[in-house]
């Protein structure tokens, strides 16, 4: 499917750009965007060393740019499959609940709004100093959103603040443990109903399945939130005032509003490459069962994970899924299938080592613990 931008106009990705042009006409086409980063580089190293301005420079660019990467976990279906709505009315639900979701974390965990998320081992201390790459790290993200590649915001930033190698290999292994949940629960769950879903889902959806979509993609949202609040907030003080809360959640707030303006940006074609998810009733199933799996791990433990691994295993095991009992076409064939999850997995992984490289570069203890443990 080909991305288009709000005036109509044919998208690409800068990967993509560079297959079908010149260096030069790369740059010419993406020139905003790297003047915007360009900028961005000079602006962390004026600010770094001065940790009051630095926590807020680092929290607004992780602040945006991990929820526009991670957007296609939690919102993308629901933008998808209601791309005819205006965008402002999809912008106030989904900030309405991001706002009362944060409320509650801030008003019961006495200022904190990561839901207890960073008291866990190697990320309870909120940093007094920043090195130039910490606070650099969401530029990156950036950089890699425009690239459309989903990878965990959690181990790009989180990584980068962790205080003990342990606390990384927490976050690793609940996050693999993550991907197989979803990716085997959903295999399971397509492989026996999506057969029953298809003979089911046919014609118009009725009204009643857009108030179902709704409700649920409105959960998700909340329970992804009490996940990667942390991947924001690991900037900013354990517990904020009240000023600190306002300025926390109304930059958010607002720069939702760009996002769903702008339908999602590059990496939205993630989740509208998959089979049959435009139409609401599909898309409601999705959610629903992602939510489920969120939750459970939500209640687990306070371990941060990577929600973007969840989120790829549940698209990979219901393509699977889809793909093992496909007769009327909605399933893609076994090759296209295993090059979408192959895909998916490969830009992941890359963010991975990205993000573990960064840990290592930024932080002497987890250098030196990494180093130990392989000697």
């Amino acid at each position: 499917m080909t991305e288009v931008t709000p005036d109509g106009a044919p998208r690409t990705s800068l990967y993509q750009s560079f297959k079908a042009s010149s260096f030069a006409d790369v740059v010419r086409k993406e020139r905003t965007f790297l003047m915007f980063i360009g900028f961005s580089f000079f602006l962390v190293g004026v600010v770094f060393q001065r940790p009051d301005i630095a926590m807020w420079i680092g929290f607004m660019y992780a602040g945006y740019s991990a929820i526009a990467n991670d957007s296609i976990q939690t919102i993308g279906t629901f933008i998808a499959s209601n791309n005819k709505q205006p965008w402002w009315i999809l912008w106030l639900f989904i900030g309405g609940i991001f706002l009362a979701t944060v409320s509650y974390s801030w008003v019961v965990f006495a200022g904190d709004v990561s839901y207890q998320r960073l008291t866990s081992k190697g990320f309870e201390t909120a940093p007094t100093s920043f090195s130039y790459l910490q606070v650099a790290a969401p530029v990156f993200l950036l950089i890699i959103t425009r690239l459309r590649m989903p990878v965990s915001t959690t181990f790009l930033i989180l990584s980068c603040f962790s205080t003990d190698l342990h606390g990384i290999q927490s976050m690793l292994g609940k996050s693999m443990s993550g991907y197989f949940v979803a990716f085997f629960s959903a295999l399971l769950f397509w492989a026996l109903f999506s057969r029953l879903m298809r003979n089911w889902f046919k014609g118009e959806a009725s009204w009643y399945w857009t108030v179902l979509q709704w409700l649920t993609s409105g959960t998700l949202w909340s329970i992804w939130l009490m996940q990667d609040m942390a991947n924001i907030a690991v900037y900013l003080p354990r517990s904020l005032d009240a000023v600190q809360f306002a300025g926390f959640a109304g930059f958010i707030f607002f720069g939702l509003g760009i996002l769903f303006y702008m339908k999602g940006d590059r990496i939205q074609q993630v989740v509208t490459e998959k089979s049959f998810v435009m139409d609401t009733r599909p898309a409601t199933i999705i959610d629903l069962v992602y939510a489920v799996v969120m939750y459970y791990f939500t209640v687990v433990s306070v371990i941060p994970m990577s929600t973007t691994w969840v989120f790829l295993g549940l698209l990979a095991g219901r393509e699977l899924g889809m793909s093992l009992t496909d007769e009327d076409g909605h399933g893609k064939p076994f090759k296209k299938t295993f090059q979408l999850i192959l895909k998916d997995i490969t830009y992941a992984g890359i963010g991975l080592l990205v993000s573990l490289i960064l840990a290592v570069s930024i932080n002497p203890l987890i250098r030196g613990e990494l180093l130990s443990f392989f000697q």
